[in-house]
């Protein structure tokens, strides 16, 4: 139990910037549960967006909201995912060789395509949102299977992508990672679906999304880190507003 706590702590300090004021051991059991955790964290992070835009709902337009949500949805991630978004996106525009690709990515400064890349990712985001409550304002709730489902997605690309390199924060997460910590990554998920079953669909979309998204990794990077990941999470977070606003609308509609 305590590994567990400190496992989902870890996890806590590293996906978001919600205050954590304790300092957990990192170690072989603790980093596992974290990794395990990463679905969970990202239920908890759409319960709070989720909560506060069922408040807020009621006092504001639903325009002005959007961009609250969005507001938060960044605040509470601290922009760490966006990050690795802009780096990923400044390799590629690039258009240099892999190892000069890597090269981009470490720079700490954000070029004009990670800019860009930032700019029409929060756009999009904030289009297929407000598409998605003028839908139905209950479809709000696909918060909390699509925050957890693309933390998944980091979790499996550890698994079964290999790290550009044997160091660095991607080699640390991947060291202990087995078929056991999948799983049970996984369960939090399917109970998930169980209360929400009406968007069951996004699971065979998110298998798709992980399945192209590591094809393209392999052939564009040879491998991942830690900017490939959150790329993983901003990327699969867009692709289930974009899947959530299609099925809706065209499926069901």
């Amino acid at each position: 139990m305590k590994n567990f706590m400190y496992g989902f702590l870890l996890a806590m300090q590293f996906l978001t910037r919600i205050p954590i004021p304790l300092s957990c051991p990192w170690n072989k059991e603790t980093s596992k549960w974290a990794l395990r955790s990463y679905p969970v964290v990202g239920l908890l992070l759409g319960t709070v967006i989720t909560v506060i835009t069922l408040f807020l709902n009621t006092f504001i337009p639903e325009v002005m909201l959007t961009l609250v949500i969005i507001t938060l949805w960044v605040w509470l991630t601290g922009g760490l995912h966006l990050d690795g978004w802009m780096d990923v996106a400044d390799a590629m525009g690039s258009n240099a060789s892999v190892e000069k690709k890597w090269q981009i990515m470490k720079d700490p400064h954000v070029g004009s395509f990670g800019i860009l890349a930032l700019v029409f990712l929060l756009s999009w985001k904030a289009i297929f949102l407000h598409y998605i409550m003028d839908i139905s304002f209950e479809h709000i709730y696909v918060f909390l299977v699509i925050l957890s489902l693309s933390r998944l997605n980091a979790v499996l690309l550890l698994f079964v992508m290999p790290t550009a390199k044997q160091e660095g924060l991607a080699y640390e997460w991947k060291k202990h990672i087995c078929n056991s910590d999948i799983l049970i990554a996984v369960i939090p998920v399917f109970v998930i679906f169980l209360i929400f079953p009406s968007y069951l669909f996004l699971f065979p979309a998110y298998l798709l999304f992980i399945v192209v998204f590591g094809l393209w990794v392999k052939h564009t990077f040879k491998g991942i880190n830690g900017d490939i990941l959150g790329t993983a999470i901003e990327g699969g977070e867009l692709w289930g507003l974009a899947m959530t606003w299609i099925f809706f609308s065209f499926v069901m509609g």
